[in-house]
């Protein structure tokens, strides 16, 4: 098996463990030789990096944990990259999801102008990272978690000529929701699952190939499965579509219920700044050696599974279908092929190849297509420090209902993130 070198990027995220532990699961098909573990908070560094090598001695195995602050020195020959930055840190976050409310817009971390704040800080730095990656390490695969993901992984597929995959773990969730619901394996379930990141439907589920999508629906709209999509959809608009809709789709379809519920209720970035202060103390116990249950609690759980197995599939040549963020190429008809869309994917050593997915349904098209465009407006106004891209990316968002509190709010936004925007302060 040939010897990988992974580098991580942003390895003091409370997720980091997912990730060993996911490459200690899978010690038998990827012969990890060496995790350059890199972040630009050298005390987190420490706590996590510490619990990594200590999982990896008590699982016996021999991949040496590299710790470090300097980017190159992970990216440097690495055989894939997986990157997990959050440009800002979580106040960052916190403040993209309460200055929309301020302007009465739901505030979410990777959806309306909260992702665009996230957008516009994050992508200079994924292309710097891109840049360097092409030439340290011009062979390697980049695995980019880097929310908001498929806005990400828009900007890396337009300005860099690396080998990259966007990656989310929305999907796999959801096949080991629904495994579980059986009783099955998740090897047993497929989904025909499409749309943009965060964005997304379930058109058929199957179970070992029998098509199984009328009765989830109606376990999950009547019966034992209510919790399984995570938010209670409007009956008649499931129905109405014939798809399951994506969790992410309540902040468009019930803005009205988001919105009243975080106007309410605590903010979901100071929850998590809780949970990661007591996640980073737990790391902290050095008889701690596995990962700890408490993580699951995080989100984003089943994120090294998807990782792990992707990257899999790419060392080993394997020819599965994944579900990912990669250039459209006629999957979705609807939508330029150069776009990046989240589709199921034949992944082998070349990449991904992503299946026909046939026209996007017309129910659901214009919602697609309007926040594409957003998307790509927001990369040009990320890359070219475009105010009027941005206010045009805004503008155009489905969740911003007028030019005039675009105009205001992009201003806020600029404003508050100032320190991390020089491409707009030249």
């Amino acid at each position: 098996m040939k010897e990988l070198k992974i580098g991580v990027i942003g390895s003091g995220s409370t997720y980091a463990p997912e990730l060993i532990d996911g490459f200690i699961k899978r010690r038998e098909e990827l012969n990890v030789k060496q995790v350059v573990m890199m972040d630009v908070d050298s005390e987190r560094l420490e706590i996590t990096g510490n619990l990594a090598r200590r999982m990896v001695k008590r699982a016996g195995m021999d991949t040496e944990i590299i710790l470090t602050t300097n980017r190159r020195e992970a990216l440097d020959g690495a055989s894939f990259v997986v990157t997990q930055v959050r440009v800002g840190l979580m106040e960052g976050r916190a403040r993209d999801e309460k200055i929309p409310l301020e302007f009465g817009i739901l505030g979410q971390e990777t959806t309306g102008p909260g992702g665009f704040a996230m957008a516009l800080r994050t992508i200079p730095v994924m292309l710097e990272t891109a840049r360097e990656m092409e030439e340290l390490s011009p062979e390697g695969w980049m695995i980019n978690f880097t929310n908001p993901s498929g806005l990400i992984t828009e900007a890396l597929s337009r300005y860099s000529k690396m080998q990259m995959i966007g990656l989310c773990n929305v999907p796999i969730t959801y096949l080991m929701r629904f495994a579980k619901l059986y009783n099955v394996s998740v090897e047993h379930i497929y989904m025909d699952y499409f749309g943009l990141n965060h964005l997304t439907w379930m058109r058929k589920v199957y179970l070992d190939g029998k098509d199984i999508t009328a009765e989830v629906t109606e376990r999950i709209l009547e019966g034992d499965a209510q919790d399984l999509l995570g938010f209670p959809f409007n009956k008649s608009m499931v129905r109405s579509l014939g798809m399951l809709p994506g969790g992410y789709l309540q902040y468009f379809y019930h803005r009205d219920r988001i919105l009243e519920k975080q106007l309410t209720s605590g903010n979901r970035a100071e929850q998590v700044m809780k949970i990661d202060r007591e996640l980073l103390e737990l790391y902290s116990d050095p008889d701690l050696n596995e990962k700890p249950a408490i993580l699951d609690q995080r989100g984003g759980a089943w994120y090294s599974d998807a990782a792990c197995a992707l990257i899999s599939a790419i060392a080993n040549d394997k020819k599965e279908i994944h579900i990912v963020n990669t250039r459209n190429k006629g999957a979705l008809g609807g939508l330029p092929n150069d776009v990046v869309v989240e589709v199921p994917a034949m992944v082998n050593s070349a990449g991904p190849h992503p299946l026909v997915m046939g026209e996007l349904p017309l129910g659901i098209r214009g919602l697609v297509q309007v926040v594409k465009t957003y998307e790509q407006l927001t990369v040009e106004a990320a890359v070219h420090g475009s105010r009027e891209q941005a206010l045009l990316a805004l503008a155009n968002h489905p969740l911003v209902p007028t030019v005039d509190i675009a105009e205001k709010l992009l201003d806020r936004i600029l404003e508050e993130n100032k320190a991390f925007l020089p491409q707009f302060y030249h």
